[in-house]
This record gives structure tokens, sequence and C-alpha cells, in this order.
């Protein structure tokens, strides 16, 4: 059977279930038993399991934590990880971030293109496989992440007990194949102000809502009362130079105002003298680069000050021949004499599967078959649950050229796309697992 007719069978059934998936909030909650991370986010892996046993699969919930949906037989395990967590919507949408309203060809909300509708395009792929009758010598699992934005505890619960698969993919990024990404590290800088916080102008500072994305809110209180507000664009935060960051913007027009000699002052002098506008990590003495995977990037995600101490939160994408040491170092002699402490909140090291292994040949065989377009295999700066595998790429779900609207307002997947993105995921499968 032909799998790109069948797949085309399924528009609707996929239509609807991205549909109502996104619906679900599942932005990371309070914790309650059995739902680590909340109770969306529990709905949302239970609605996907359900639909994964509706669709003919085995199933399993692992505690909460994550989910998988199989079939398939062999030694040997083709993984899929896709994640059903989402960032915060922020603010100024056109259409309602968990409507999942149709538009113009294109199903909004967030989620749709990270990485809802990617999981069930996959799913439907595997579906398609299964129902074309593939010789299938390998077992093929889709597994369902929920910390992934966050911290990726749930992967780290999940590969406790669950086994590695022997090679795979995450539909969480672009085509065509992604065989590198670089090293993220989230670095926090803070100072205690001491008795000297009293000194300042300023009663407290706070922006940006998660480290990976360019924040685009910032307010401040001073202690005249007067409230400040600055506004920036959204962006992820591999690609801080897509954004504008309100941050930023606030440490520039206090710096404006005339800071004074106190610890809180000087704490805002500091970060718009070494950090500011820069996206590079120049300005600290980190714009590290190599040609396997490019240049870093610098998002300032977070600040929170108030009378007592002042925090900063950075999300930092390296080259994949430097290391977490390399960056912290960096910074910490860049901060030498400001009193601020610089450490490791948390990372995950760069991840290279070489151009010539069997996994990405074979993904980017599939990729010109079905579009008809020839590209090398690339390098980015998001971080994917391909890290999470001994030996995994990222693969999809953008296309080149498309704008990549993930952690940003307005956030959709074209509906051509998702059907398309379903074809390449079953031709893959089929090729990897026969």
């Amino acid at each position: 059977m032909d799998l790109n007719k069948i797949v085309d069978s399924y528009k609707n059934d996929m239509i609807k279930s991205v549909k109502e998936l996104i619906s679900i909030p599942s932005v990371k909650g309070e914790p309650l038993e059995g739902k680590p991370f909340g109770k969306e986010i529990d709905r949302a892996l239970r609605y996907t399991l359900e639909l994964g046993h509706k669709l003919g699969f085995s199933t399993g919930n692992v505690d909460g934590y994550a989910g998988y949906i199989e079939f398939g037989r062999g030694e040997e395990t083709f993984g899929i990880l896709a994640h059903l967590d989402v960032v915060p919507e922020g603010g100024d949408w056109t259409y309602p971030p968990f409507g999942g309203e149709i538009h113009d060809g294109k199903i909004y909300g967030r989620g749709a293109i990270d990485d809802k509708g990617p999981a069930l395009a996959a799913l439907y792929a595997m579906k398609a496989v299964m129902d074309a009758g593939v010789p299938v010598n390998k077992k093929v699992r889709l597994i369902l992440g929920t910390d992934e934005e966050s911290g990726w505890a749930d992967m780290d619960y999940y590969f406790k007990d669950q086994p590695m698969p022997d090679f795979g993919t995450t539909p969480d990024a672009g085509y065509p194949v992604i065989h590198a990404e670089k090293g993220v590290a989230h670095i926090d800088l803070e100072k205690e102000f001491g008795d000297g916080g009293k000194d300042s102008f300023i009663s407290s500072i706070n922006g940006g809502s998660r480290a990976n994305m360019v924040p685009d809110f910032c307010t401040g209180i001073l202690k005249d009362g007067e409230s400040l507000s600055t506004d920036g664009v959204s962006a992820h935060g591999s690609m801080p130079e897509k954004g504008v960051n309100a941050i930023s913007k606030m440490l520039k027009d206090l710096a404006d105002r005339g800071l004074g000699d106190n610890p809180v002052d000087r704490f805002i002098a500091d970060l718009h003298n070494l950090i500011g506008f820069d996206t590079t990590g120049e300005s600290l003495g980190i714009n590290f680069s190599d040609d396997v995977s490019g240049s870093l990037t610098l998002n300032l995600g977070i600040i929170h000050i108030d009378g007592e101490s002042g925090k900063a939160v950075l999300d930092i994408r390296y080259p994949v021949t430097y290391s977490h040491e390399q960056v912290l170092g960096g910074i910490q002699k860049a901060l030498e004499g400001t009193g601020i402490d610089a450490k490791i909140l948390s990372g995950h090291l760069p991840l290279h599967v070489p151009k010539d292994h069997f996994l990405v040949q074979t993904l980017n065989k599939v990729y010109k078959e079905q579009t008809g377009q020839e590209f090398e295999p690339v390098a980015i700066g998001g971080g994917t649950y391909a890290r999470a595998l001994k030996t995994g790429v990222a693969f999809g779900p953008g296309f080149p050229g498309n704008a990549m609207l993930g952690h940003q307002k307005d956030e959709y997947i074209e509906i051509e796309d998702l059907i398309l993105n379903a074809k390449i995921y079953a031709h893959a499968i089929a090729e990897l697992v026969k």
C-alpha cells in the first residue's frame, strides 16, 4: 500500500487530534500525586496515550513522568522522542493560545509546532506503517516526554527503568537532518546586597518567565512609588537575535537615569555593561565558535531584584567542541571584582552524530525523496530530546525557509506541513526498521 495515500486518509483525524491536544494548556504546574508536573500536563499525556490505544498500539504510562506508544518486533528499537509540555503562552496573541483554531490553513496554538503537532504526526506515521503491512524487524517506540521545556526530569526518570532505544530521532527542530546540537548551559548570576540595598532608588525589578525564552516583559518599582515597564519580542532562547529583550531594555533605561554607587545599582550596571543587548557572549569573553556548529549564543532570560539580592539567569548555547567548564570559567573571569557569583543551574552536553552515520544518511535520503530538496545535515543551537538518546538526531518539523514560531506568540503549524511531516516520518520509519 502507498504510505502517502494512507497518511492522506488520516487528514481529518489528525487535524481533530491536534486541535484537541492543543486545547489542553499543558504548562508545568504544581506537582500532585501521580502527576509530577501538574494536572494539565498529566491530562495531555493521558489524552495522547488513549489516542495511541484507540489507534491499535500498545501503550504505557511511566508514573506520570512520561509515556510510550509502541508496535513492531525484534531485538532493536527505533525511538521517536516528542514532548507534550509547552512553555507559557505569553501575551498579545491574535487567536486564543489554547484554542486550536484554524485560520488560512494553519492550526494556531501553543504547542502547535513545539511539539504537539509533530508528536501526533509521528503517531499517525506509525499508524500508516502498521496499516500498510510494512515488514518490520525492529520495535518502534514513540516516547512522550512531559518536562522538555523545564529540566528533563521526565527523561531522567523514564530511563531509570525503560530501555534505551538503539537509535532514534526527535521531531522537535527542523529539516534537513540536524546532526549536531550546541551545548546548553543555564548560568545563574547572583549577588547579595546586604545593608547597601537601602541606598538604591530601585525597589524591585522582575522580568522573564523562562531562561530559554527571550523575555517580552520586564517591570520595575522605584522607591518613590513610580512603576516602570518595558516590552520586548519573544523568541526561542537558542535564537536570541530574533527577539527583542525586555530585560536588556530595562537595564538600559535604568542606566540612562543614572545609577549610584551601591550594591543594587552596581549589579544593574554590571549586567548592563557586561551583557546588555549582546547575544554573542563577546562582552563576557565567551564568544566561542567552531566549524561544526558555529558561534555561541547568549540570552538574558530572567531577572529578579529586591532589596536583599539580585539574580539573573542566562541561557547559553555553546559550540560542540567546547565545554560547560570553559563557558563558566570565562564568565567567572569577566565577573571578577563585581561581587556577582556565577554557577551552572542546569545544562545539556553537546550532541554530534557524524554525517556519514547510517541514521543521518537514511533520513537525508528520505527527506530528498519526499520533498525533492537536497541539503547537507546541519547543526543548531536548540536543545532537543535527541541528546537523551545513545544515538539520536533531530529531524523536522520545520521546513527550510519557514518561520520558526516555537516559544513565540501566534505559534501555528500549516496543515499541509503537518501532513507532509507525517509522510516523511512514515517513510523514515519504514526505511529504518525494514
